[in-house]
């Protein structure tokens, strides 16, 4: 079937979230600041082993600079939180949504197990690659379900949509996204991650909406500067 890995990747986190969401229920204000502090740490880490792999520094920094101009002439930000606001409104009482959201967001769709778990679906073959990342999407939704509350759940809307496009375009893909490419948006992406485990510890807020088409600019600067 047809984005079956996705389909999967999808229930794995819904079941996940339901199950950190009643866990979260039960654990005081200090149990669940201290968890924050301790998923923050591990997100720190996803984050920088991302970072850390890139082979051209630049194209990291010129992505983020010019990702960064795109986000803030859209609005993505403002969008996001306008986004998670109406959720806010609509499950009211539930925990942090917005920033539920964003941040399972990040952590499902950005990384090399999303896009190759993709590419190896949409070109025939068992989405093994996608099975797998569904057991640590799911195991990783109860954790921040637990502290964030069920807008974790809402990120199966972002990743349906970037997961089933790589996998509908994936003969078209897999000429774009190759192996040097693909380090560099991960590389990309992990700096957005190493931000957002910053307000999950409650250092600082940072506008990381904004710096989502970041990830997309690396594809084009590998291209345009023959690195790809």
């Amino acid at each position: 079937m047809l984005l079956q890995g996705t389909l999967i990747n999808i229930a794995a986190i819904v079941i996940g979230s339901l199950i950190g969401r009643w866990i979260g229920s039960h654990l005081s204000t200090r149990i669940r600041t201290t968890l924050m502090v301790g998923l923050g740490l591990a997100v720190l880490l996803i984050g920088l082993q991302l970072a850390l792999q890139s082979q051209q520094i630049m194209i990291v920094i010129g992505s983020l600079i010019l990702g960064g101009l795109i986000g803030e002439v859209v609005g993505i930000e403002r969008r996001l939180e306008a986004f998670g606001q109406r959720l806010q409104q609509r499950f009211l009482g539930m925990g942090k949504i917005a920033e539920g959201f964003v941040t399972a967001s990040l952590l499902y769709c950005v990384g090399a197990m999303a896009i190759m778990g993709a590419l190896q679906e949409g070109m025939g073959n068992e989405p093994t690659i996608l099975y797998a990342k569904s057991f640590l999407d799911g195991v990783a939704s109860v954790a921040l379900a637990s502290t964030l509350g069920i807008g974790v759940i809402f990120s199966i809307i972002p990743l349906f949509l970037y997961q089933g496009t790589i996998t509908l375009a994936a003969d078209f893909s897999t000429a774009i996204l190759t192996a040097p490419i693909i380090v560099e948006m991960n590389a990309v992406g992990g700096l957005l991650i190493t931000a957002i485990a910053f307000d999950l510890m409650g250092i600082k807020r940072l506008p990381v909406g904004n710096l989502l088409p970041a990830v997309f600019v690396a594809v084009g600067l590998m291209w345009l500067l023959r690195l790809a």
